[in-house]
C-alpha cells in the first residue's frame, strides 16, 4: 500500500432527503478532484423521486420542485457517483469524506451492493481521534473555523466538498504522522478511533438512561 497523499484526494458529498443514512436519497452529489495543482469539481442535482421534506430542504436549499424541474433522474446520479468514486479509487486517489459512515451508508443503501475498495480519509473522524479532549461541536462549519479554512456555502455539496479537502490537507500538516502511514494503517486509525469513541457516546446514552443501541460503531460504513 501507498501512504496517503493530501496531493492527490477525491472529495465527495452528498446533501440529501434525510439525516437516516438507511432512508435518505440524493438530491446533490458533489466530486472535487485534486491532483497535484489541477483542481476540477463536478456536482449532479438529482430528482429524489420523492418529496423533499421541508426540514432537509431548509439545509440544502433544493425543493422538490426544483429537483423535479432541474435534476437528472437519481438512478443516474446515483451510477455516475459511484463510477466516479470507483474510478479515483482506480487512479490512485484517497476519497476524502466528511463523516463518511453517513454519505457511503446512503451509497450502500442505496445501490444494496456498494463497497469501500480504496482508501479513505475521514477529516471529522481524524479530528476526534488526534485531538479527543478539545472540546466544542465538530460540525463541518465547526471544524473550517477551527483550522482556518474556508466554507463559502454551508451544506451546498461542492462547498462541503472542498471544505473537506482543504480539512483534510490542514490536518495532515497539523499531525505529519499522517502522511507517514500507508493507506492501510490510515484507515485502521480511523475505524479503530470511532470505535473507541463511538463506544464512550453509547456509555454516556446508558449513565442517562438513554438507549446505547442507538450508536453505530463501525467506521466507514455502517454494518
Amino acid at each position: 500500500m501507498t501512504n496517503f497523499d493530501a496531493t492527490r484526494m477525491l472529495s465527495f458529498d452528498l446533501e440529501t432527503t434525510s439525516a437516516n443514512p438507511l432512508e435518505a436519497r440524493i438530491v446533490t452529489s458533489a466530486m472535487v478532484r485534486i491532483d497535484g495543482s489541477q483542481v476540477n469539481a463536478l456536482e449532479h442535482l438529482a430528482d429524489p423521486g420523492i418529496e423533499i421534506p421541508e426540514e432537509a430542504a431548509k439545509i440544502h436549499g433544493i425543493t422538490t420542485e426544483k429537483a423535479q424541474a432541474e435534476g437528472r433522474p437519481h438512478e443516474e446520479v446515483l451510477r455516475e457517483t459511484v463510477e466516479q468514486i470507483k474510478a479515483g479509487w482506480a487512479d490512485g486517489l484517497t476519497l476524502i469524506v466528511f463523516n463518511a459512515s453517513y454519505d457511503l451508508t446512503v451509497l450502500r443503501q442505496l445501490t444494496g451492493d456498494f463497497t469501500v475498495t480504496g482508501p479513505v480519509f475521514d477529516p471529522y473522524v481524524v479530528d476526534k481521534v488526534k485531538d479527543r479532549y478539545r472540546k466544542g461541536r465538530r460540525t463541518l462549519t465547526d471544524l473550517s473555523a477551527h483550522y482556518g479554512v474556508r466554507l463559502d456555502n454551508a451544506h451546498e455539496a461542492t462547498a462541503d466538498a472542498l471544505a473537506a479537502a482543504r480539512i483534510a490537507w490542514k490536518q495532515v500538516k497539523q499531525w505529519p504522522e499522517l502522511s507517514k502511514m500507508d493507506t492501510g494503517e490510515l484507515m485502521e486509525l480511523q475505524a479503530v478511533g470511532y470505535y473507541e469513541r463511538q463506544m464512550d457516546f453509547a456509555k454516556y446514552l446508558q449513565g442517562q438512561g438513554k438507549d446505547p443501541n442507538t450508536v453505530n460503531t463501525s467506521w466507514p460504513m455502517q454494518s
